[in-house]
């Protein structure tokens, strides 16, 4: 269960700032009532786990899949640049072909009035304009592409 967003602003988020958000909510749940804490993977996290775990042996604390998957995602598309993983590259390389064609075709259609208005007539969906800030923003836009897959066929084979 989702218990708290606090925004955080201006403050220094190191492991004892969050660890003692982390205690106020644990004490108003109380710890009998809770089995897990999740957080991103950053250091600062990593050592309020290990506070949490020494007061509350019961309490893990997960890193976020989603944000660990992103950093692994990262990795493989960013092995080009990695002499050491030329054969994971090789084997993983049409990872980063597809979002830059991806990228390639929406830029082809939205810079161009007249292939975006001929877009339009067949897909009431829009292409996406992300800002490039994690790779899973990549994936929103490949997402998107699917969503609109049968409409980019039937607009470039129509007359």
């Amino acid at each position: 269960m989702f218990l708290k967003a606090v925004n955080c602003f201006g403050q220094v988020k190191d492991k004892f700032f969050i660890v003692n958000l982390m205690k106020e909510e644990i004490d108003e749940v109380g710890h009998q009532n809770m089995v897990q804490t999740v957080t991103d993977n950053a250091t600062n996290c990593k050592g309020v786990g290990e506070i949490i775990e020494s007061v509350h042996p019961h309490i893990y604390l997960t890193p976020c899949v989603v944000h660990t998957l992103n950093h692994a995602l990262k990795n493989i598309y960013a092995a080009k640049n990695i002499v050491d993983s030329e054969e994971t590259f090789e084997l993983c390389n049409w990872i980063t072909d597809i979002p830059g064609d991806a990228i390639q075709i929406k830029n082809f259609i939205v810079n161009h009035n007249m292939r975006l208005a001929i877009f339009n007539r067949f897909t009431p969906l829009r292409l996406l304009s992300v800002a490039n800030t994690c790779f899973a923003s990549t994936i929103a836009v490949l997402k998107k592409f699917k969503l609109i897959e049968r409409g980019l066929q039937v607009m470039f084979i129509s007359q």
